[in-house]
């Protein structure tokens, strides 16, 4: 087992470089299933959660090539065997393999995803799409089979602007015969970088970015050179980390848009920070003014900053409050913040926070990959030393993050623990 010990309460300086989205990444990975010759996806985080999902293509007889940063895959061999239960249950993105695999050769059987445990999170909308466009569905309890002798284009409503169901259904429509109509989309910066990768490749996708999403089958596609979005949700963690301890810190590499949400809020509780066209400086403050988010989908705050950002109430003068409106589960760091010291109580889906406090550290424990994200930063916050159990759940989203930490001052190392 790995744990994490930081040494908090010190000043962070330097440049942090941001990697690219794990949140793109892990779907257009999937997706390079749907081309007939190699694609090359440029800035690729080294994650677990990528490196599982690279394994999975070698297990479908796909060659992976991964040099730096780059990953090039070469789809034109598919074995479509079903995919061990040991490595869907690692992460919530081994769906996109549904939607890929049946847009590609009109049949998949997948095991149940896994995933972070932050709620239930059914597929039911990825298997109302597929049905839309002619595919079958069966569910033997432990396994999903998707089959369609043909898949033809169709109307599709969401019932709720889901991400990846939103994505599951452009995989498996690019190669549909005729129009797909997706009303109610996911509007997030990540679905634009898929959808652009898609059109690289030959698709014909109109919309992305809006909550209408118009797809013309084509009948083949091919490959293509891609570069990945930087990750909104590493720059936002981080931002709330130079907000706690900052001094002339400098999160580079950033799309300052995809942030206003993050950005506005910092503002608005006086954070001292300077927007530039591709980085954000922060300074940090003693004491900060107490507000209140709600958790929507895109532009809206997004629901994987929730729980980082919460630390930063740490140093809020007053009652602020924390709404989440996308997983019931999303509160499972609160008692881990309450050990170091946070005062906050849960009532239903609201955490309701009073500050300031001490931080002091301690031993707590990741119980997910954005609580991980929170723990860290309260831990670079604190007095004396945290020790984070559980550290595997950080390692699936944050590249690099003890080197790129390490770089600009803290003390944090990981170790290996025997029970």
């Amino acid at each position: 087992m790995k744990i994490m010990k930081i040494e908090g309460n010190r000043k962070l300086s330097g440049t942090i470089k941001i990697s690219g989205a794990k949140n793109s990444s892990v779907a257009l990975i999937p997706a390079s299933l749907l081309a007939d010759s190699d694609v090359t996806i440029c800035n690729v985080p080294e994650i677990t959660d990528t490196d599982v999902l690279c394994e999975m293509l070698e297990y479908l007889g796909v060659d992976v090539r991964r040099a730096s940063e780059s990953v090039v895959i070469s789809p034109n061999k598919i074995d479509n065997k079903i995919i061990p239960k040991e490595l869907t249950k690692k992460l919530r993105a081994s769906y996109y393999f549904m939607g890929a695999l049946l847009g590609k050769l009109k049949h998949v059987e997948i095991y149940l995803p896994g995933g972070c445990s932050i709620g239930k999170r059914p597929i039911d909308l990825h298997l109302k799409g597929f049905e839309s466009l002619g595919a079958t569905i069966t569910n033997d309890g432990e396994k999903y089979i998707v089959d369609a002798k043909e898949l033809k284009g169709a109307p599709i409503y969401l019932d709720i602007a889901s991400v990846g169901a939103t994505i599951n259904i452009m995989l498996a429509a690019v190669l549909a015969k005729g129009k797909t109509i997706i009303d109610n989309a996911a509007k997030e910066p990540e679905i634009v970088n898929i959808a652009t990768y898609l059109n690289n490749m030959g698709a014909k996708i109109t919309g992305a970015g809006t909550s209408e999403i118009r797809i013309t089958g084509v009948e083949k596609l091919h490959g293509c050179y891609h570069e990945v979005i930087p990750d909104r949700i590493e720059a936002g963690t981080y931002l709330v980390i130079g907000a706690l301890v900052g001094e002339n810190f400098k999160v580079y590499n950033i799309i300052p848009e995809h942030l206003e949400a993050l950005t506005s809020k910092l503002k608005e509780m006086g954070v001292d920070i300077k927007i530039a066209s591709d980085y954000i400086l922060v300074n940090s403050r003693d004491r900060y003014k107490n507000t209140n988010i709600t958790t929507m989908g895109y532009p809206g705050f997004p629901t994987d900053l929730q729980q980082p950002f919460s630390v930063l109430l740490s140093k809020s003068v007053g009652i602020s409050k924390v709404e989440e409106t996308i997983w019931e589960n999303r509160f499972m760091h609160l008692p881990e913040l309450e050990k170091l010291g946070m005062k906050v109580r849960k009532e239903g889906m609201t955490a309701i926070f009073e500050g300031p406090n001490k931080l002091t550290g301690c031993e707590v424990r990741a119980t997910d990959l954005r609580a991980g994200a929170a723990l860290v930063a309260a831990a670079l916050a604190a007095e004396g030393e945290t020790i984070i159990t559980d550290v595997e759940h950080i390692l699936r989203g944050y590249e690099g993050i003890v080197e790129k930490l390490t770089d600009v001052g803290a003390k944090i190392k990981i170790e290996e623990i025997q029970y």
